[in-house]
């Protein structure tokens, strides 16, 4: 990658390092929950806010200060965007779940931050895909996610007022249209979008055919609008069929992971690969159980399938990729001027493979037995599951810590 396109590591790494800390206390606070929650309940709401904008989109961010340049081959309008765009999201994230749990009146001066500091980061997207000559899937795929996180957004900014501000607006409506706004239209596309970039890169995988997952993005971005005319228009039968059209793209961009697998290169069973395998199964695993509590209004099942899809799919897929992106931007950053000159070490030396393997296994162990806890209805498994993933976690931080600071002594000391 040219030094021309990428972005300084001082700038990156606070995005990374802060998103595993607030991915740290939203693992503890799982522990204060039951299986008797569901998305309507205040805790769970502030819950999701501090796990979804502190971690998630915190970490996506950060990669894609990264990304962006990588993907659309031009350079950022203006990379020191991004040094606004961290203390933002994280002190409105802070506000907004303080205002969730306790005092619903920081609710609109959180959401106001977080609302900011998307807009900053849309605004260097949009404007940096104005520099773009060659619209290629990727192109249109960073457009129209972006285009689902603003809409998601304005509508979380609204409810949000709606709470602490007493703006009129019906939550009960519009909470299910955010969600999928923010999910399935921004979260789920940019990771279908990145995958492809990123799975055979770091697999090896090469020659597959894309013509699934081109299909696949279409469908579920027509799914996406469809449930939002439901939300709209208020129709039951649109939302039904709106979620069994993303159920369906899903199942198909499934099809072409596998494809993707099956061509790559590189066998070795890593801390990354190991996250892919636990990540996409739980996203098989939640694609049927989501398909159960959609026809049959099971929401045990349904609340089962959402958190496969969150806690195994969407957290492996972004912790298994730290594990790659952190060695290789400090590799990057302190390294690369030396090759030539000097022994640099390799990348998987910069990986800290027994803390990884820990935080794998009792991070996947978590996950599954809470899920089944979920299914099930009993608390104490429900617990013991959230505590696992607990300590999962703080082998996390650890795990980023330790990488940041590869070889930062040694170049201090020359």
């Amino acid at each position: 990658m040219s030094r021309e396109f990428a972005p300084p590591f001082g700038l990156i790494a606070p995005y990374f390092v802060i998103g595993a800390i607030f991915y740290l206390i939203a693992s503890f606070v799982l522990m204060t929950f039951g299986t008797d929650i569901t998305h309507f309940d205040i805790g769970v709401v502030g819950w999701a806010h501090l796990f979804l904008l502190g971690f998630v989109m915190m970490i996506i961010f950060g990669a894609m200060a990264q990304l962006v340049p990588v993907v659309l081959e031009v350079g950022h309008f203006s990379v020191d965007f991004y040094y606004l765009i961290w203390p933002l999201l994280a002190l409105g994230t802070v506000l907004m779940v303080v205002g969730f749990w306790l005092t619903p009146g920081l609710l609109p001066y959180g959401g106001m931050m977080v609302l900011i500091s998307m807009l900053v980061f849309l605004t260097d997207t949009i404007l940096t895909l104005r520099k773009v000559e060659r619209i290629s899937l990727t192109v249109k795929t960073v457009a129209v996610t972006n285009a689902f996180l603003l809409l998601g957004i304005l509508v979380g900014f609204a409810m949000a007022l709606g709470i602490g501000a007493g703006v009129g607006i019906d939550i009960g409506k519009w909470l299910n249209a955010h969600i999928v706004l923010v999910l399935g239209g921004y979260v789920t596309l940019t990771i279908m979008g990145m995958s492809l970039i990123l799975l055979p890169m770091f697999g090896l995988s090469h020659g597959f055919d894309e013509r699934p997952i081109n299909l696949s993005f279409k469908i579920m971005v027509g799914g996406v609008l469809l449930y939002l005319a439901a939300t709209l228009f208020d129709s039951g039968d649109f939302r039904f069929l709106a979620l069994l059209t993303m159920i369906g793209a899903m199942g198909l961009y499934l099809y072409q992971i596998w494809l993707i697998y099956k061509t790559r290169a590189r066998k070795e069973a890593d801390i990354w690969f190991k996250s892919m395998v636990f990540g996409y199964g739980s996203l098989a695993l939640s694609l049927p159980l989501g398909f159960i509590g959609v026809m049959g209004g099971a929401e045990r099942v349904g609340l089962t399938a959402a958190w496969f899809l969150v806690m195994g799919f969407f957290t492996f897929l972004i912790n298994g990729h730290l594990y790659k992106i952190i060695p290789f931007l400090v590799w990057f950053e302190r390294y690369s001027p030396l090759v030539g000159k000097k022994k640099v070490p390799m990348l998987a030396d910069m990986v800290p493979k027994k803390m990884g393997e820990f935080q794998f296994w009792f991070s996947a162990g978590g996950v599954a037995i809470a899920g089944f806890a979920l299914l099930i209805g009993n608390d104490e498994m429900f617990k013991a599951g959230a505590a696992f993933i607990a300590t999962g976690a703080i082998f996390l931080v650890t795990s980023v810590n330790w990488m940041m600071k590869f070889g930062k002594e040694e170049m201090e000391n020359g």
